[in-house]
């Protein structure tokens, strides 16, 4: 069977078929729907969100040394998080395969920064494979399986955001189940202590250099040879833009295995073409093995090192063409990101906008578009959990300083089980005074609503012990009355708790708990909350046009000659209604 399929849809096929019995993973884009999509294999396989990447990785290693084949995905950030445990494993080996997905972001469409984590396979020494379509995203992650067995190493599947989205044909085979090899005792092999860690460190110098050798015969880097004027190296979703550009005249080293490089190959090929260049997203991570091989090749200094790279870019940077563009007779629309209209975080932010004096040390997640206009309420988003380690450091700086200004830490409920808690511990151990608000959505709301633990279910849809927040806090050491629980779309409720909290000088915590308002609400959901569908009204004889309303920045308000609602994007969630002086605002239930 046939079907057209996105990278990581073939991913998900490629692992249900290697005999995979363990996923874990954290939900960042691009990698989210690779656990999204094994989840229909469930009658085969287990899998789960993890907390964090860190503990999706050793979850996975754990499952590998007890004999199951297992895959760990996450996006090229979460790597960050994952890197203890992975550089360490590449030193004790598997038992059954284990896969680790790393998902780059060219252009950062949803990331914080650009990182290229190909240079993590060289760092900690890890195989590494990158599919240039579905069909080899598929069919690599296989081999990563049979790849990580054969070498006693867990395998880096690298990808990136087009790799993951795109769609191209991918043929179907059979699931080969794996039985689970049996676990065996084996300190001197699994136990990382410095006397064990010197043998293996010697090991692992000989599955590099027997890894090398595979990269170099086993045809998985495949040439192509159609002239001797033009060569290219290229690997992942590069090597398809540079097909389109250097056409069939030119000859082609496509690099399946990026780590341990085929240096034997790559200098045979280099030597059989006059010119010869190296096409690469971001960092010039082959171009540097082939310098410092002595192989001269032409790289960054014509192709771009930052953002992603498409034919046009490519044929402009090599070949100085540009291709002619039609001009659009309409004017761009320009729509910035901005919270959904009835997101529970706007109502907060537009209160904490109005404080003075106040430090807003933000997070990853929705709420990170706090910090736009109009709202404009926030001051740092640095990385997941940062928000309240750096406001414990801003803080203490403040007392240092003797300056008075309060230090507010906001984080989403996600964001805040993946590594707020550690931060939080940070904060009652070392007497911080700032306010850390927990903005509870009851998901994890920016990738696409994946489960967490305080949602109430697991990722293969099982009722699951939810994390009670409130109490986790207390458990930590915060005082009773320092932990606030508060719904969020209650602008009257939300000021008493802010006021109250910011007003003490010792370390508080408020939470609030209202779900999404895109999100498919569970039967708790429905029982704990109003979810009835509303809808706001503006009675323009009313209206003075005074635009706080429309300061709120909710997409469903309109500004046009008069102040207006758009029906269709309304939610009914009446903070519109809360903020008017004016009461020219109504909120009617959707009958």
């Amino acid at each position: 069977m046939k079907q057209l399929m996105t990278g990581n849809e073939a991913i998900a096929r490629g692992a249900y078929e290697a005999g995979l019995l363990f996923a874990s993973g954290y939900p960042g884009t691009p990698s989210t729907e690779i656990l999204e999509n094994l989840v229909q294999y469930k009658d085969s396989l287990y899998c789960e969100w993890a907390p964090n990447e860190k503990v999706a990785l050793e979850a996975a290693l754990g499952a590998s040394i007890a004999g199951v084949r297992s895959i760990s995905t996450m996006k090229h950030v979460g790597v960050n998080v994952a890197a203890d445990p992975l550089f360490t494993a590449v030193y004790t080996g598997i038992n059954a395969g284990c896969v680790l997905v790393s998902a780059d972001d060219p252009g950062m469409h949803s990331s914080q920064n650009e990182q290229d984590n190909r240079h993590y396979a060289t760092a900690s020494r890890i195989l590494m494979l990158e599919p240039t379509n579905s069909q080899e995203a598929k069919e690599y992650t296989k081999l990563a399986f049979e790849l990580s067995e054969k070498f006693d190493t867990p395998v880096m599947l690298r990808v990136t955001t087009r790799i993951c989205h795109s769609k191209s044909i991918v043929e179907f085979s059979e699931r080969s189940e794996k039985a689970p090899i049996k676990y065996e005792k084996n300190i001197k092999k699994y136990v990382a202590t410095p006397a064990n860690g010197k043998i293996m460190r010697q090991n692992l110098e000989k599955r590099i250099a027997a890894m090398e050798t595979y990269s170099n015969t086993s045809g998985i880097n495949e040439t192509e040879y159609n002239g001797s004027e033009i060569g290219v190296i290229s690997a992942g979703v590069a090597y398809q833009y540079a097909r389109d550009v250097f056409g069939p005249d030119a000859s082609y080293l496509k690099v399946g295995m990026s780590f341990p490089m085929p240096m034997a190959l790559i200098r045979e090929f280099a030597s059989k073409v006059k010119k010869l260049y190296v096409i690469e997203e971001m960092d010039p991570y082959m171009e540097n093995a082939l310098r410092i091989a002595g192989i001269e090749c032409i790289g960054k200094e014509v192709i771009p090192k930052m953002d992603e790279l498409n034919p046009d870019i490519i044929r402009e940077a090599v070949f100085g063409i540009k291709n002619e563009m039609m001009e659009s007779q309409k004017e761009a629309v320009v729509r910035p990101p901005t919270l959904c209209a009835g997101c529970p975080h706007r109502a907060f932010f537009h209160l904490i906008s109005k404080k003075k004096n106040v430090m807003i040390t933000g997070d990853i997640g929705c709420y990170t578009l706090g910090s736009a206009p109009p709202l404009s309420a926030m001051d740092t988003c640095i990385c997941m959990g940062a928000s309240i380690s750096a406001a414990h450091g801003a803080a203490k700086a403040f007392e240092i300083a003797k300056d008075d200004t309060k230090v507010v830490a906001v984080i989403g409920d996600s964001t805040f089980f993946h590594s707020g808690v550690t931060s939080l511990m940070n904060v009652i151990y070392n007497k911080s005074d700032c306010m850390t608000v927990i903005l509870d959505n009851r998901i994890t709301g920016m990738t696409g609503h994946q489960e967490n633990p305080g949602s109430d279910y697991t990722l293969m849809g099982e009722p699951a012990t939810a994390v009670d927040i409130p109490l986790l806090c207390k458990s930590l050491g915060f005082k009773e009355e320092n932990v606030y629980t508060f719904n969020p779309m209650d602008l009257a409720e939300s000021q008493k708790v802010i006021d109250e909290a910011m007003a003490k000088k010792e370390a508080t915590v408020i939470i609030g708990r209202w779900p999404c308002a895109l999100k498919k609400f569970t039967e708790e959901d429905k029982k704990e909350f109003d979810l009835r569908p509303k809808k706001c009204v503006i009675d323009v004889s009313k209206c003075k046009k005074c635009g706080i309303c429309v300061k709120t920045g909710c997409p469903a308000i309109r500004n046009a000659e008069e102040v207006s609602i758009t029906p269709a994007a309304c939610t009914g969630c009446g903070l519109c209604k809360q903020v008017c002086p004016f009461d020219a605002i109504t909120q009617e239930d959707v009958k």
